[in-house]
């Protein structure tokens, strides 16, 4: 494209900036609209991706059809189906008549799927049949109908990441990211960050009738210097909330007002590194609530495992080693061992298994040392969360009350 036709698309869209990230970004589009290539928007929250299938679909042989932006983290997962693919009467409470789904409707045009990362993983084998073959099914139905649907998705996480983890198909992503297009962050585009806030304050000022409002030097420096987590959305609430505010205190019958870097200041949130934004490349390595709930069992199984092989080294018997035989525990192995007695554990072994049960008992009080502090942390950390009941605390931890109980008992001596 030349620079004419790049800024005369960036008009009609309004759009704002000279980034060379962002100018790539609109020619991909650009080149990619008369195919029928599926696309896929990467980039954080904010940074304006929704511009990227609008221009798409206008640029297309698909100008004429239907165009729907559809946003899948909104909707219910319960419902995410048949919102996309239709349902039938009666297929589901409430279901009181039939309803066509949104890649139905489109036939012909455009459906813009965002945050598409998070689709449940059923959705999305019945996303990749319909955009493999164009093939669906609505909820309640056997009868395979057909469309001809154009999608360009987007998201502001890692789906690479995703599917590391088994949370995204890898063979969907595959399919979806055809055609990549990388939206940069706001703060990767400092010299567009004053353009923008001079737009958007600006509009608010025609648009309300109020004086404009401008900036100092220091004040662009300011603004520069931010790193704006919410990307031009977070400008915007910025530009119109200075404009709203300091426009009133400019000189009656006066069109401007400028404001310095300590007024600014007042609207801008003090940095905080914790609220840096993952970038759309990038792997967030924290660990979800049902990975720490795993971390924290794993923790008192493996402290059990220890309290039992004690008990095993003080009944004399030994830790039995692949090929030799053991007489049946009499209760339920799944109950903590330290709950029940040991009645019959262990054939009698030679003498080198007995030396070899010593080095392994020294293993074991190596680890209960090791894990001693965290665990009794994380009792103190149940019974503070739960305001001292023992039963909702022993339940958050996954043991008894009386194995909670005991183990307070050592709590108490620490």
């Amino acid at each position: 494209m030349t620079a004419q036709e790049l800024q005369n698309l960036k008009n009609k869209f309004d759009i704002i900036g000279n980034d060379p990230a962002l100018n790539r970004a609109l020619e991909i589009a650009v080149a990619v609209a008369p195919t029928d290539l599926t696309v896929l928007i990467s980039g954080e929250s904010g940074v304006g991706k929704e511009n990227i299938p609008k221009i798409i679909h206008q640029y297309s042989l698909r100008r004429t059809g239907k165009y729907f932006a559809i946003n899948c983290g909104a909707i219910p997962e319960g419902t995410i189906d048949s919102e996309l693919f239709g349902h039938e009467k009666g297929s589901f409470t409430g279901a009181n008549e039939m309803r066509r789904g949104y890649f139905e409707e489109a036939d012909g045009g455009t459906l813009f799927l965002d945050e598409v990362g998070e689709l449940p993983l059923p959705s999305q084998a019945k996303l990749l049949r319909v955009l493999q073959s164009g093939e669906f099914i609505r909820v309640g139905s056997s009868k395979v109908l057909k469309t001809d649907v154009r999608v360009v998705a987007a998201t502001n996480v890692n789906l690479r990441y995703a599917v590391s983890r088994g949370k995204f198909r890898e063979d969907l992503y595959y399919r979806l990211n055809a055609v990549p297009v990388l939206m940069p962050a706001l703060r990767e585009r400092k010299d567009d960050i004053h353009l923008l806030f001079r737009k958007f304050a600006s509009d608010f000022a025609a648009k309300y009738g109020m004086a404009k409002i401008s900036l100092s030097d220091d004040a662009v420096a300011l603004l520069k210097s931010y790193r704006w987590p919410g990307n031009i959305r977070q400008l915007k609430n910025v530009a119109e909330t200075v404009s709203a505010i300091e426009s009133v205190k400019s000189v009656p019958g006066g069109e401007r007002r400028e404001i310095n870097a300590d007024t600014l200041s007042r609207y801008i949130p003090k940095d905080d590194p914790n609220l840096l934004p993952v970038k759309a490349e990038s792997a967030d390595s924290a660990f979800t609530s049902s990975e720490k709930e795993m971390l924290v069992r794993t923790i008192y199984q493996l402290r059990q495992d220890v309290d039992y092989l004690k008990s095993v080294i003080g009944e004399g018997g030994v830790p039995v080693r692949s090929g030799t035989a053991a007489i049946p525990v009499t209760s339920s192995r799944s109950e903590a061992p330290d709950e029940q007695p040991v009645r019959e554990v262990f054939k009698e072994n030679p003498e080198p298994e007995e030396q070899s049960a010593v080095n392994v008992a020294g293993e074991a009080a190596g680890v209960e040392l090791s894990i001693e502090k965290t665990e009794l942390e994380l009792i103190r950390r149940a019974l503070d969360k739960y305001k001292g009941n023992r039963k909702l605390a022993a339940e958050e931890l996954g043991i008894s009350e009386r194995t909670l109980y005991r183990k307070l008992k050592t709590l108490d001596r620490g």
